[in-house]
């Protein structure tokens, strides 16, 4: 009789411990800051100067979620050892809490989905570099002075990405989103000029990164400016963070 309890003990337990390890935390998902949506006016609404970002317009923005910092290697490596990815390189700057780089869009795009989550979108970024469609310049501050204190650029003479959070944050807690890497962005460039076109998703190939990067100075780091690159690129300087719809 004993026998048979401990029988049928053992496959409830196996059951249980299945279970638990599917309900576990992926150890590589992002804090998180919710965002509450608003309208604002998007583009270049400081100097009227940056055709890439004219003309300015009026958008809305729903609630969502955005990761409070940029994927570092550690969350990076985790997932891709978990999932059979390959690992990106370091170039010999070490991983742990350094922002990830040398990441394609694609590669970025599948880490956000296996959470649930996805890219975020141009407006998305936009409205919470500037906290919350606030005037903002820079990520925290609109002072070229002051831009050292909030992000990670040139003038440091840091040649690679840096650890996460060092920097002050800007007004909603998101650090980053000037300097440090250039950040992938769900959607692909479209022009401003052509607002039939504007966020559609089939008509080009050039994919978005935003935000800047520790190669950069003031003009790259500004909250209104954009790149476009394509999807496959690895670069040192170009990373990500995930964003969720609430």
């Amino acid at each position: 009789m004993r026998i048979q309890k401990i029988l049928l003990i053992i496959p409830i337990l196996t059951l249980l411990s299945c279970s638990f390890f599917n309900r576990a935390p992926k150890t590589y998902r992002p804090e998180m800051v919710f965002i509450e949506g608003g309208s604002f006016e998007v583009g270049d609404v400081f100097e009227q100067s940056n055709s890439d970002a004219l003309p300015t317009h009026q958008v809305q923005v729903d609630p969502f979620f955005l990761s409070k910092y940029e994927i570092t290697y550690k969350q990076y490596d985790d997932y891709a050892l978990k999932n059979s990815k390959p690992l990106p390189d370091d170039n010999n700057y070490g991983r742990e809490k350094r922002a990830v780089v040398n990441i394609t869009w694609d590669e970025a795009n599948a880490f956000c989905k296996k959470l649930g989550m996805r890219l975020p979108s141009e407006l998305e970024w936009e409205y919470a570099a500037r906290s919350g469609g606030k005037h903002q310049m820079f990520a925290g501050t609109s002072d070229p002075d002051s831009l050292r204190d909030y992000a990670i650029v040139r003038s440091m003479n840091i040649n690679f990405s840096f650890t996460v959070g060092t920097r002050k944050p800007n007004d909603l807690g998101l650090y980053d989103m000037s300097g440090n890497v250039f950040e992938w962005i769900d959607e692909f460039y479209q022009i401003y000029s052509f607002p039939g076109l504007l966020h559609n998703h089939k008509k080009d190939g050039i994919r978005l990164i935003r935000g800047g990067s520790f190669a950069e100075e003031t003009v790259a780091t500004r909250t209104y400016w954009r790149v476009g690159t394509l999807h496959d690129v690895r670069a040192t300087d170009i990373g990500f963070r995930c964003a969720k719809s609430k």
